[in-house]
């Protein structure tokens, strides 16, 4: 383990510009904390928090060390060993990018938390070892969910404007006045339209040419990389993760079933089951069960790519209703417990019931429930109990 070579990579990383937007995300943590881990899919901007925060620091950079741990540099090497010569040579905060990638992370973590007094920002893939390795870190760590961009970062990022979030109920219950408030500075459609096409990662702003490559390239990266690392996959059955999305493309939430998904895969339902969930905790698509009180089946009830921009890059004719569903369920499962729902397309925290569709999207489903609301697509405004889709996106 070379300390100086490790300190020459890292200062040359913070030397770098960043992004001068900071995420949702950033503001939330509380940076006081002496063990904290941000989690989140490839390229939803973990690193960009991690570099933003060591440049905000009011330390030295000779006391801050960054290391990434899928760098060449790292091949072999143990958290441990480092943290302990940077501490002793002064080190007051370590920053460990890409941390899944270090196989004994969690027992080298919790062992430099014990012993020194120093300050530890971690990032990892969302689905990573630090779920099961939460035994060891959970009275240690505080351990944050990133997530794709909201509708509401993408537009702040667009406009240059700074956006409210909403709760879930301030949105069920004022949404008429919050849709008001905000048409009045943005057109949402337009915004709406260009997010569901290319607005779900922050490395769009790059180049919006190469952005399905770029983003091909992170679904291929996280299956063969990170899901195959992290669950020791025989890399001989990653087609199979990737067959599974594409089945998931043009194909109606309603219309997939286990036996239809198990044949077209290939495999038994047991194996396919346990590559759904891993795909699930990966970022690469959503496993919606159903709420309580519905009868119980050993199978997953909807299942949707994680992302709209999934769709656009993957599937040559995706299924609009999909792509509404899959919106709906990334931004509001961050926050809260998304179900299915037997007389609606979704229940939230189990009060909720939503129906996701387009403009012209009637209530019969509802049954005059209360709690029963539309999502309507293409609509800026609403009433009532309908309210825009494209306003979901303003929960975080």
């Amino acid at each position: 383990m070379n300390l100086p070579i490790l300190q020459k990579i890292s200062a040359q990383i913070l030397s770098k510009e960043v992004p001068s937007y900071k995420r949702w995300l950033y503001e939330k943590i509380d940076f006081s904390a002496n063990l904290i881990g941000i989690k989140g899919p490839r390229g939803a901007g973990k690193s960009t928090i991690l570099q933003q925060y060591a440049k905000a620091s009011d330390i030295e950079p000779s006391k801050i060390l960054y290391v990434s741990c899928d760098h060449p540099a790292m091949a072999g090497v143990s958290l441990y060993d480092i943290g302990e010569n940077f501490y002793a040579r002064g080190g007051k905060l370590f920053i460990v990018d890409e941390i899944h990638k270090n196989e004994n992370f969690s027992q080298e973590l919790k062992a430099l938390y014990d012993v020194f007094d120093m300050q530890i920002v971690f990032s990892g893939s969302s689905a990573l070892k630090i779920e099961h390795a939460s035994a060891d870190l959970s009275r240690r760590a505080v351990v944050h969910d990133l997530g794709v961009l909201s509708l509401r970062e993408f537009v702040e990022i667009q406009t240059g404007q700074k956006f409210q979030s909403f709760t879930l109920e301030d949105i069920t219950s004022k949404h008429y006045d919050i849709a008001t408030t905000i048409m009045g500075r943005i057109r949402p459609l337009e915004q709406f339209e260009d997010y569901i096409n290319y607005g779900c990662y922050p490395f769009y702003q790059e180049s919006l040419t190469d952005y399905p490559q770029k983003l091909l390239e992170v679904i291929n990266l996280t299956i063969d990389s990170d899901l195959c690392g992290i669950y020791n996959i025989d890399p001989s059955k990653l087609d199979k993760l990737k067959k599974i999305i594409y089945m998931l493309c043009a194909t109606s939430p309603y219309e997939l079933n286990v036996s239809k998904l198990s044949a077209a895969v290939g495999t038994s339902w047991p194996t396919l089951s346990k590559y759904l969930e891993r795909m699930d905790a990966g970022s690469l698509i959503h496993i919606v069960r159903g709420g309580s009180g519905m009868r119980a089946v050993n199978k997953p009830d909807k299942l949707l790519l994680d992302n709209p921009n999934l769709f656009t890059v993957l599937c040559a004719n995706p299924d609009i209703g999909s792509i509404r569903e899959s919106f709906f369920v990334s931004q509001v499962s961050l926050g809260y417990q998304v179900h299915y729902h037997d007389r609606g397309d979704f229940i939230v925290d189990e009060t909720k019931v939503f129906e996701i569709g387009g403009a012209s999207k009637k209530e019969e489903q509802l049954q005059g429930n209360k709690n029963g609301y539309i999502a309507s697509d293409n609509i800026e405004i609403g009433y009532d109990n309908k309210i825009p889709l494209w306003l979901f996106g303003f929960l975080y």
